[in-house]
């Protein structure tokens, strides 16, 4: 599984759809037994971290609660008023890429994107953004591993820098730049102003997820449209095509391997008869390409229904950020597109697949014209 997810997953969805293990517990592969998952919050828990996590972490009453306030900043308004700076961000980081040589896009372009665009977006300040690209590597490698220490430490890290830039937005006052981290501080929950340690959850549970999907998902449809030259010259010509098309290329490739969930009652899935209490892995990665839902797996089409893309989730967890996660990836294409003649697969060079949890490239070196 390690050198190979997305073929392991087939094989996998094929052979054993159901399958436990000792490190992610029971996961399951098919599209259908995904769904019902997604579908059924009641047996399927999302509260199994065992710190506080606003509000994916969370079930029916504090979910939608908290789910309330986490989807005002994702409204479409905002969407427009956001456009105009991720696309500055997007043109500076296309304009820098060096043309007519070989060009890191997973170090020079991804990591950096969705760094400028997620600090841009909460309005943090950029001295922040190396000590964050550093986090993230040592969150996955934590992740990886499961080392409860590095995971506990890391933890720790990324809190101190979100509760350092609340205080310093309280200690202004009407000073406080007017950004969407100072507009946090005014949110209530249950009549109430939401505490430090809420506000610090909501806020990594944006950025984590985030940063790695966003940085995942650059290299993925870069390195599709370098090998698909075809979809390439057609998204150029028809920029409009480029949202269907970027949810396709992920849906073929995910960004986002897993969630997890815990089981409420006993349930049965897929034949496998599963105990109350037990981990359940639902992989993003495998349902969403199922044979029995989208035919040949790695087929590009443009006409498939969308509601049965998995890629942002289902159901009341359904992926609170995709409105932004979507404006990014669609204007960040559009401006590759725009600015290059052409983006293809350096001679002889061999992109690296990014190890489990992650998804997309840790190395993808493409050329530029």
């Amino acid at each position: 599984m390690l050198d190979d997810q997305l073929a392991a997953y087939d094989e996998m969805r094929a052979r054993c759809p159901v399958a436990h293990s000792d490190y992610l517990g029971w996961s399951l592969f098919r599209h259908d037994d995904v769904s019902r998952v997604l579908a059924d919050h009641e047996t399927f828990s999302n509260a199994v971290a065992a710190r506080l996590t606003v509000p994916n972490g969370m079930d029916p009453p504090e979910h939608t609660e908290y789910r309330r306030i986490n989807d005002r900043y994702f409204t479409p308004e905002l969407m427009d008023w956001f456009e105009p700076t991720c696309r500055e961000v997007a043109v500076r980081l296309v304009e820098a890429l060096p043309r007519d040589g070989v060009t890191e896009f997973a170090a020079e372009l991804a990591e950096i994107y969705a760094l400028r665009v997620q600090s841009a977006f909460l309005g943090w300040p950029a001295e922040l953004e190396e000590p964050l690209r550093r986090w993230t590597r040592r969150n996955h490698e934590a992740t990886l591993t499961r080392d409860g220490e590095a995971i506990s430490r890391v933890a720790i890290e990324f809190d101190g820098y979100i509760r350092e830039l609340l205080a310093v937005r309280r200690e202004a006052g009407p000073a406080a730049p007017h950004d969407l981290t100072t507009r946090l501080l005014d949110e209530r929950v249950w009549d109430r102003l939401m505490t430090d340690e809420e506000l610090v959850s909501l806020l990594r549970n944006w950025t984590v997820g985030e940063l790695s999907t966003i940085a995942a998902s650059v290299g993925i449809l870069a390195h599709f449209l370098a090998r698909r030259p075809d979809v390439q010259q057609r998204l150029r010509d028809t920029p409009s095509l480029i949202p269907a098309a970027n949810d396709e290329i992920l849906r073929i490739h995910a960004p986002l391997i897993a969630n997890r969930r815990i089981t409420t009652q006993p349930v049965e899935v897929g034949g496998r008869r599963l105990a109350g209490g037990d981990r359940v892995t639902v992989i993003w990665a495998s349902a969403n390409r199922d044979e029995a839902v989208f035919g040949v797996p790695d087929e590009f089409r443009l006409d498939r229904d969308p509601t049965t893309n998995v890629r942002y989730g289902a159901g009341i967890h359904v992926c609170p950020g995709a409105p932004l996660a979507r404006l990014e990836l669609r204007v960040l294409v559009e401006e590759l597109l725009a600015r290059t003649s052409h983006v293809a697969l350096a001679p002889g060079a061999v992109p690296v697949r990014a190890t489990h949890p992650a998804g997309g490239f840790a190395s993808l070196p493409p050329t530029i014209t």
